[in-house]
């Protein structure tokens, strides 16, 4: 489809991708605010909190690449919608949860209907615009989610406060009905290949199921069975690669790693950068509000100080990498990511507000000037009959990396804690819990950084 036509209104089309981009993290880190009161509603340990947010991740990590391979044939435009309708649905059901399994089980449904709107926003916007244009659309888009990462803090925090947790959920659903009604009356285009064979069913089911044991084991270190489950993942990934490239029509054509290493380390260095950073907002939403005393607004207003720096940076850093090699910001970006955390790892129950908005700051920083440029380096180095598997994957990596991020900090505060709740008595292991994740993360940036000097290189 090409660009100039009449029935595509670029102005309304960016407008709904950004709000969708807006939306879904919005609902993540309010939801994170509100952890206190859900527990306190639902008498929930601080794992079984961490699964009101790993729910959604796991589900939306298992369906990414699945709807970016179909979305490609079947249209994604309509896979675009009908995932913002399921969301509408499964958020409606979160706001009516009367117990905890009721609210996981629609954050699960929130998380597959996530999927189809990662796997095909960033495709559509690509396939909407000019290349010329690509970074600062992509730029704008990646705004939008931090907007509503900064925005959702202060706003998660006021009406939890207010209004109760639920308010968020309902909030969220009037938004998104908006959303279908814009798509539904202002945006009459689609984009779609056609299909070059029989659906891979087979290597479908595979990589569900690889990925679900990965990242449900991982989640549940170190019992035996989650040892079982984490390795059977793995092996079942490692199945599913040496499958798909025996394959003609692929649900993931392996090739694009294999034979692009842009494409490669680009989408490693995503991997990379959210598994370091995307628990933070979880375990300093804890620490902030166990430790300090703080009310979820108040947290909120601490925790804002990264989101907005993130919104701020990546505007002109998707600009930037239309003219400037955007591995080479990305990897600056993940080198100032990588003394944020190290900042935050010296927190102690005593450490200033200003000490900890400021490491915020500095990661915020690094985050805005890696993420643009690094999705506009994975969208520009693959044609365009694989555009919505590379908005998948992507995707995908982003997914994963929050999902490991929120598993590397459930694991720690199992191992350290247990199942207990949080209280005065057993705070200090919970700091202790903290630090080890921290340290964790500062790790792996640093490893990020050659990754993408890697993927810049090659």
């Amino acid at each position: 489809m090409n660009t100039t036509n009449p029935n595509l209104n670029k102005h309304v089309l960016l407008a709904v991708t950004m709000a969708s981009n807006f939306l879904n993290p919005l609902m993540g880190a309010a939801v994170n605010i509100a952890l206190p009161d859900i527990g306190a509603e639902f008498s929930m340990s601080a794992v079984g909190l961490s699964w009101v947010t790993m729910a959604f991740l796991l589900t939306s990590s298992v369906f990414l690449i699945p709807f970016g391979k179909i979305s490609d044939s079947w249209g994604r435009m309509k896979m675009f919608l009908y995932s913002n309708v399921l969301f509408a649905i499964s958020t409606l059901f979160c706001a009516l949860a009367v117990s905890s399994e009721m609210l996981i089980v629609g954050r699960l449904f929130q998380g597959v209907a996530a999927a189809g709107i990662f796997a095909t926003s960033m495709a559509i916007v690509i396939s909407a615009f000019e290349p010329h244009e690509r970074g600062k659309m992509i730029g704008l888009n990646v705004m939008a989610v931090y907007v509503g990462l900064s925005i959702s803090p202060v706003l998660g925090g006021v009406l939890t406060s207010a209004f109760g947790w639920r308010s968020l959920f309902f909030i969220n659903f009037a938004s998104i009905l908006l959303i279908i009604l814009a798509i539904k009356t202002k945006i009459r285009v689609e984009w779609a290949v056609p299909s070059e064979g029989k659906f891979d069913l087979v290597g479908t089911l595979i990589y569900m199921i690889s990925i679900s044991g990965l990242m449900y084991g991982f989640s549940h270190l170190p019992e035996t069975s989650a040892i079982i489950l984490t390795v059977s993942g793995i092996v079942g990934l490692i199945i599913f690669v040496r499958y798909e490239l025996n394959q003609s029509n692929p649900v993931f054509d392996m090739q694009l790693f294999f034979k692009n290493k842009l494409f490669a380390f680009s989408n490693l260095s995503a991997l990379i950068n959210y598994a370091a950073t995307f628990a933070i907002s979880f375990v300093l939403s804890l620490y902030l509000q166990y430790g300090k005393g703080l009310s979820p607004r108040d947290a909120g207003l601490i925790i804002i100080a990264q989101p907005v720096i993130m919104a701020f940076v990546s505007t002109f850093s998707g600009k930037l990498s239309d003219t400037k090699d955007p591995r080479i910001l990305a990897s600056i970006g993940m080198g100032i990511s990588a003394i944020g955390l190290l900042m935050l790892t010296f927190i102690t129950i005593d450490t200033s507000y200003f000490y900890i908005i400021s490491s915020l700051l500095v990661l915020g920083f690094g985050f805005g000037l890696f993420s643009s440029p690094n999705t506009n380096s994975v969208m520009s180095s693959v044609e365009k009959r694989f555009l919505g598997v590379a908005s998948a994957t992507v995707s995908t990596m982003r997914t994963t990396g929050m999902m490991f991020s929120m598993a590397v900090a459930a694991l720690s505060v199992h191992l350290f804690m247990g199942d207990a709740k949080i209280e005065p008595g057993n705070f200090h292991l919970f700091m202790l819990s903290m630090k080890t994740v921290l340290a964790v993360f500062t790790i792996l940036c640093i490893i990020g950084i050659f990754t993408s000097l890697v993927g810049r290189r090659k």
